[in-house]
């Protein structure tokens, strides 16, 4: 098999979104502006898809401690935590996340991908059985794929449906583990933690909770979605992300075990891959400070939410779910996705379009997450490009899908 053979799968996809202007390695953030707005495409553009809950990526005290910090410690670690790259920084923040969570043990990844990826692929061995939802982020996937274990999928935010498969599975289910998300990135919807969990436990099973999307976000502390349904004390594992509301890139997971530290001898993507930088330790670190001391953040990235998902709605347009900082809205085709994708971006607007295979359930989604750092002067822009799009497209529309019907 020749080269171009063996490559011509992603070629096509690649064709497939240039015939229908949908490239998303053509959008260059020429420069970033702030927390909300860059240039692209020599013009400037607010940005609604950046997963910049919180807006700490320009704050302050996140810059001076990233700053400091690289310029007392250098630039990168040049190893691994097993190696040379445990730096007290590491530890400390280590330290921190376990005293928020009130948990013995908590671990620090270089991405959010890589935590997953280390946890399951550690946890897990070949014929382990594991049940996740079927709108499981790729890194869970791809956990389990590489541990070897006997994974399905339940059916989305289903709890009778994650019974079901734990029945099915017999004595095996005591000692399965079941997986979920709190916040979805994709359609923003929020899992049923707590019938998730109370199932989990009734068949025996141990619970895992990704809090990517949801961790600064949901829960009077900010601790996410496991702490707003009141099941921290029954969760097996959370991961979270620092490349979301704590503004840096890493990763992190907790637990009430204290065998989890034992991770840090078998998970390979901990032992074979550089630790995270300074600077990046730093900012996580400042930002994880603000989540706990101010929360008028996340106040406001709740006030903004509303504000888009309100003037959304009353323009018409079918939105996914309920209120949430990820508001997705539908639209009928991948092509008519391109076409309203391209036409915010000339109105200024950077949305995330996303498309199938990403999309789930085979739909075509215009994704807007949104920031504390926005003003409401640029959610009322966002909503007016919105509707200016809306008026030239074929946009399917609530009064529209009710029509159909």
């Amino acid at each position: 098999m020749s080269i171009s053979e063996r490559f011509a799968e992603l070629a096509h996809l690649r064709d497939a979104l240039g015939a229908v202007e949908a490239d998303p390695s053509r959008i260059v953030m020429q420069k970033i502006l702030s927390s909300t707005e860059a240039v692209i495409g020599n013009r400037p553009t607010i940005l609604v898809g950046t997963n910049n809950y919180l807006g700490l990526t320009f704050d302050p005290t996140v810059l001076e401690a990233a700053t400091l910090a690289m310029h007392e410690q250098g630039s990168g670690t040049t190893g691994s935590r097993m190696a040379n790259g445990s730096f007290a920084g590491h530890a400390a923040l280590e330290r921190e996340f376990a005293e928020f969570y009130g948990v013995p043990s908590a671990m620090i990844f270089s991405t959010g991908y890589q935590t997953n990826l280390g946890l399951l692929m550690a946890i897990l061995r070949p014929g382990d059985k594991v049940v996740l939802d079927s709108h499981s982020h790729a890194c869970i996937y791809d956990g389990c794929r590489i541990s070897g274990a006997d994974f399905m999928a339940f059916r989305h935010n289903d709890p009778d449906d994650l019974r079901k498969r734990l029945r099915r599975l017999g004595a095996e289910a005591k000692g399965a583990l079941v997986i979920a998300e709190g916040l979805y990135s994709m359609l923003g919807d929020v899992a049923p933690l707590a019938e998730l969990c109370a199932i989990a436990k009734e068949y025996g099973a141990w619970f895992m909770v990704d809090e990517a999307h949801s961790f600064g976000v949901y829960g009077d502390r900010g601790l996410g979605l496991c702490e707003e349904a009141g099941i921290l004390d029954q969760v097996d594992f959370i991961t979270g992300t620092f490349s979301k509301s704590l503004a840096s890139l890493g990763g992190f997971c907790v637990s009430r075990h204290p065998e989890m530290q034992l991770l840090r001898y078998g998970s390979r993507p901990y032992i074979f891959t550089a630790s995270s930088s300074p600077a990046n330790i730093a900012a996580a670190d400042a930002a994880l400070r603000a989540i706990r001391t101010r929360p008028e953040l996340k106040a406001k990235l709740w006030a903004n939410a509303e504000r888009l998902y309100d003037g959304l709605k009353a323009a018409g347009y079918e939105l996914a779910a309920s209120v949430s900082p990820v508001i997705a809205v539908r639209v009928p085709s991948r092509e008519e996705g391109a076409r309203i994708w391209n036409a915010l971006l000339a109105e200024g607007v950077y949305v995330n379009l996303v498309l199938p295979p990403a999309a789930p359930e085979g739909e075509a989604l215009l994704r807007c997450s949104m920031s504390a750092a926005h003003s409401f002067e640029q959610i009322d822009t966002i909503v007016a490009a919105f509707k200016h799009v809306s008026a030239s497209a074929e946009i399917p529309t609530t009064s529209q899908s009710a029509g159909a019907h």
